[in-house]
């Protein structure tokens, strides 16, 4: 564990983190995880669940966590589909979407009255999938060069299995992209908006709020021009040795989430 920066000691009253990496590796649960959920629970406290991944919804990520032996409520787990599905309806309420993704995306949509559509859709929403189809990509080009609004949940160029890598959304992102000369707005992580969505979900404030990650170059940095304090867990994407190769600091950097459960029933925090 490094120490914290030298600053006043700040309340903290809510907490986001991340999943993948922090709580869990794929679904084999990372030490200290189910213990710092169980502590967050009894405090009383908010917090969110947070993660890219927009192939489940909230009900199957809180199935997957519970086979892992760690219980998250599904209203504190937020997806950048959920966070997608936001921000298009603050848009552009009752829209219409082509969508490029699974369960966890379309029932986002779905919950916030849009319409899936392949005839002039208001947007192409590309999201995470596990069989992406030539045909489907090729008409969310041919919708975009006829005017759709081309929106990703977010930039992940990988995703781990546990067979290897997995092209992700960025990758196909950057396909589309490509044929198209249309670059997508990304909605989830590094963009703080998906930061700012999880804080109004939980009416919490950033100043009073810490976000802990496992990836300098999406959850640290989003947390930081969200005005979050940042906690760095090396259990996952970023380890120890290459934090201080990004010309930003999280707040601190320990080995594992473990680390961090003595701090949850402190009222402040020196970070």
């Amino acid at each position: 564990m490094t120490e914290p920066r030298a600053t006043e000691p700040r309340a903290i009253e809510s907490w986001l983190t991340d999943m993948d990496g922090v709580l869990v590796h794929e679904e084999i649960p990372i030490p200290g995880g189910q213990e710092f959920v169980r502590r967050l629970k009894d405090s009383g406290r908010p917090f969110l669940v947070l993660t890219n991944n927009s192939i489940f919804t909230p009900r199957d990520l809180r199935v997957r966590l519970l086979g892992s032996g760690i219980d998250v409520p599904e209203e504190s787990i937020w997806t950048s589909a959920l966070a997608t599905a936001q921000f298009l309806t603050d848009q552009r309420p009752g829209g219409s979407a082509y969508v490029v993704g699974e369960a966890g995306l379309t029932t986002a949509l779905h919950d916030v009255g849009y319409v899936m559509t392949d005839r002039d859709p208001d947007y192409v929403v590309l999201g995470e999938t596990r069989t992406y189809s030539f045909e489907a990509i090729t008409r969310a080009i041919r919708l975009i060069d006829s005017g759709a609004r081309f929106i990703a949940t977010n930039p992940d160029p990988s995703g781990p299995s546990q067979a290897g890598k997995l092209p992700a959304t960025g990758s196909v992102a950057a396909l589309i992209q490509t044929a198209t000369g249309r670059a997508p707005y990304f909605i989830g992580k590094p963009n703080p908006l998906m930061m700012r969505s999880a804080l109004n979900r939980i009416d919490a404030h950033s100043e009073t709020t810490v976000m802990i990650g496992d990836r300098m170059d999406t959850d640290i940095i989003s947390g930081l021009e969200a005005g979050l304090r940042t906690i760095l867990v090396t259990t996952g994407s970023t380890p120890p040795d290459a934090v201080e190769t990004f010309p930003y600091r999280p707040s601190l950097v320990v080995d594992s989430i473990a680390d961090v459960v003595p701090m949850v029933d402190a009222a402040t925090l020196d970070l």
